[in-house]
């Protein structure tokens, strides 16, 4: 150490360790502070997908045409709808069946039913009720529009429907049942049809049609029941 003007080597080696520490801890706590955001960002992210995979199916209805909400039946409108039913038999399909209650109590009853529903949430828990309720090989459920669904093989017609609709599945069922099957409407009744019966008051009514009957009755100015020039191709081109 010439003239006083030289570094210690323990002082030399003191400011290495120092010099190197500061930055080492710096880039930990920078990584630890990226690991943090990507874990958080992943967090987000799955949760926004879950939600619109979860969301989709309950809100796009509702941006078709004519909207078919989901609203479970009361245990009284299923009760009035086994009335209406009674001493029928054959198959049974349940048009938007949302969570299978109609589908699996007719099932109990000793119905072959089935169930039609938009919604494939809705479908699944379907079948996971039928099975707990130990009713899943005369209970079936399908992700189908019901427009595009033919209801000729059905001997009973259940229906939780909308004034909007009600014109239009007229039409269909005219042309598609067979003249001895019975359309249940629940909530809302047809517009032209007389009920052979009528179960139940307020918001739990069902109004019962046999097809043998709605097919004889005259519409006034729109001519017969069974409207002339409707195929099912109509409905679907029609957005319903």
């Amino acid at each position: 150490m010439e003239g006083g003007r030289g570094t210690p080597p323990e002082a030399l080696k003191e400011e290495r360790q120092s010099g190197y520490a500061l930055p080492a801890s710096l880039e930990a706590n920078s990584l630890k502070k990226r690991n943090w955001g990507f874990l958080l960002t992943g967090i987000v992210g799955g949760t926004l997908v879950a939600v619109y995979a979860v969301a989709t199916p309950f809100i796009t209805p509702a941006l078709r045409r004519v909207c078919l909400p989901f609203v479970p039946a009361t245990s009284k409108q299923i009760e009035n709808v086994m009335k209406a039913l009674r001493r029928r038999r054959g198959s049974l399909v349940d048009v938007g069946s949302g969570d299978g209650r109609i589908v699996i109590a007719a099932a109990k009853e000793g119905f072959t039913a089935v169930g039609y529903e938009l919604n494939p949430w809705l479908v699944w828990y379907s079948r996971y009720r039928a099975w707990r309720e130990g009713v899943q090989g005369s209970a079936r459920f399908y992700i189908s529009d019901l427009w595009k669904v033919t209801f000729s093989e059905y001997s009973n017609v259940v229906i939780f429907g909308v004034p909007q609709m009600m014109p239009q599945l007229e039409r269909k069922l005219e042309l598609e049942l067979q003249d001895h099957a019975r359309v249940i409407a629940c909530r809302f009744p047809f517009p032209h049809w007389s009920p052979a019966q009528v179960t139940g008051e307020g918001g739990d009514t069902v109004w019962a049609y046999d097809a043998s009957s709605f097919r004889a009755v005259e519409r006034g100015p729109e001519g017969r029941c069974a409207s002339v020039g409707h195929s099912r191709r109509d409905f679907i081109e029609d957005g319903f």
